[in-house]
């Protein structure tokens, strides 16, 4: 996917996380990819990445995906439900996220987002539903 600096600028912005984790994003409202570099501080023992890191990944890119597919005139999104499931380790390299949206509702928006490590192996699964905010 291509990188658009500016879409990752934009999304670190509103989520400041994404810059303390140093998160890239591409894409679009149909496929969100953010990735994440592996890095000593982000591990658990043995140089595994931590899962909550991945979670932070899968729930970044779940958000930007239902954001960019929010209904007309809604004021924003938040997560209210996340289940992930857990594959593999990543003890190295760049984790993928790839989100793509199940549901664009009015109320809410279900999101599936897989985590790809740097060998194209999936590590894990995380599946969604964000809520939709509306304007006071």
């Amino acid at each position: 996917m291509t990188e658009h600096p500016e879409l990752t600028a934009t999304v670190n912005e509103q989520m400041p996380l994404g810059t303390t984790l140093g998160i890239r994003t591409f894409g679009g409202p149909d496929e969100i990819e953010c990735t994440l570099e592996w890095a000593p501080e982000l591990c658990t023992a043995g140089g595994v990445l931590h899962g909550g890191m991945l979670m932070a990944l899968a729930d970044s890119a779940g958000a930007v995906c239902a954001f960019l597919n929010l209904p007309d005139g809604a004021a924003g999104t938040t997560t209210i439900e996340s289940k992930t499931n857990f594959f593999g380790a990543v003890r190295g390299g760049v984790v993928r996220a790839r989100a793509r949206p199940l549901h664009r509702g009015r109320s809410t928006i279900v999101v599936e987002t897989d985590l790809f490590d740097e060998r194209g192996k999936r590590v894990a699964r995380t599946t969604q539903t964000q809520a939709v905010l509306q304007a006071d």
